[in-house]
């Protein structure tokens, strides 16, 4: 996955390109789409620095090994974000837990 074809993803499902930030809680990792996006005149971002933040972010996904869930979860949903309230994608990391909540 590259920051671009989640910015699509998030386009198709929602209509717009939506904040994501990765969120440890609980000692679980989600992926949280957040209810701000670029298209809104007070994003803090400028175009190239949101695509530069999707790029980091899809690098955590694939490092993760989450591409797939993260496309399945995104696609199937019901919810969406607004003001206050995030959608979060549990991150299963299985056997690979301890590595990322140290």
């Amino acid at each position: 996955m590259t920051g671009k074809e989640l910015r699509q993803l998030l386009l198709e499902k929602w209509g717009y390109s939506y904040d994501v930030q990765l969120r440890r809680t609980q000692g679980k990792i989600f992926l949280q789409i957040m209810w701000k996006y670029l298209e809104q005149a007070s994003f803090p971002l400028s175009e190239a620095e949101y695509q530069e933040h999707l790029e980091s972010i899809a690098d955590y996904i694939n490092g993760l090994g989450n591409t797939t869930q993260v496309y399945k979860f995104i696609q199937e949903t019901k919810e969406r974000p607004r003001l206050g309230k995030a959608v979060s994608i549990p991150l299963d990391l299985g056997e690979r837990a301890t590595e990322w909540l140290i």
